[in-house]
């Protein structure tokens, strides 16, 4: 049985990682070239600035939180392929060479390294999961997830911030405003942290000319859906005990088909 496990966990947890590896390394090409991977992954990517610790530390935070929820649930989470795999990847190939166009852009390179990456870390997981006793899978949903779940929610924003305030006083300004809005819409300041800081580099770099006032908009209009579709506008007026207007809770229960 362990070993039908292990066949299967490295036959998949090889694929997934060639496709990751080659998506996240695409992206940084777009729109030259088609992208494959999660628009967040670039941004944390990118905010690692080509540190191979930096990467790895990055990747391990979720990796303890996906070991946890493998163990715990026997499900994986969505941090394996966005963030532990291309971090570690990235890691890897930068240990060698720092020109991150020869390493973590290039999309062979990438697939290569988080293929082999891949077949590892999901046959330690899935193997890991099916050996450990019910008992300590207890144990795992008790401590592991807790602790896991802080230092997402917790210890990864404040980290973020501090990067978005070390990077210029663009990124720290609009960092700190979009993370201060992702964390009250959307439970979690990393997205709009990384977010701000795009904005806030990109007008560094090149000013508020017509690229940076279309990702304005489109962050606004992200921000406006997002807590528009998660009621955050209903929620925020009972939070004064202001009364919802009929038109608009009517307008949520016809979006949501009630």
């Amino acid at each position: 049985m362990m070993l039908i496990i292990l066949i299967k966990s490295l036959v998949i947890g090889g694929l997934v990682g060639v496709a990751v590896g080659a998506g996240a390394a695409r992206m940084f090409h777009a729109p030259t070239v088609q992208g494959m991977g999660a628009f967040r992954t670039l941004g944390e990517m990118n905010s690692c600035e080509g540190d191979p610790a930096s990467h790895f530390s990055f990747g391990l935070g979720f990796f303890f939180n996906a070991w946890a929820s493998s163990v715990a649930a026997g499900s994986f989470t969505q941090d394996i392929d966005h963030r532990v795999i291309p971090n570690w990847g990235a890691a890897v190939l930068l240990m060698k060479n720092r020109n991150i166009g020869e390493t973590m852009h290039d999309p062979k390179k990438m697939a290569i390294v988080c293929g082999i990456i891949g077949m590892v870390l999901v046959a330690f997981l899935n193997t890991t999961a099916s050996a450990i006793p019910e008992a300590l899978q207890i144990t795992a949903v008790k401590v592991l997830v807790p602790a896991a779940n802080l230092l997402v929610n917790t210890v990864m924003p404040v980290i973020f911030w501090l990067a978005a305030i070390a990077a210029s006083r663009s990124a720290g300004f609009w960092g700190t405003i979009f993370g201060g809005l992702a964390q009250m819409i959307m439970g979690n300041a990393v997205p709009g942290i990384v977010l701000g800081i795009l904005i806030g580099k990109g007008v560094d770099e090149s000013g508020w000319n017509r690229i940076t006032q279309s990702m304005m908009a489109a962050v606004i209009l992200l921000f406006v859906l997002s807590a528009f579709f998660r009621g955050f506008d209903m929620k925020f007026l009972t939070s004064f005990n202001l009364g919802v207007p009929g038109w608009l809770e009517m307008i949520h229960n016809s979006m949501s088909g009630k």
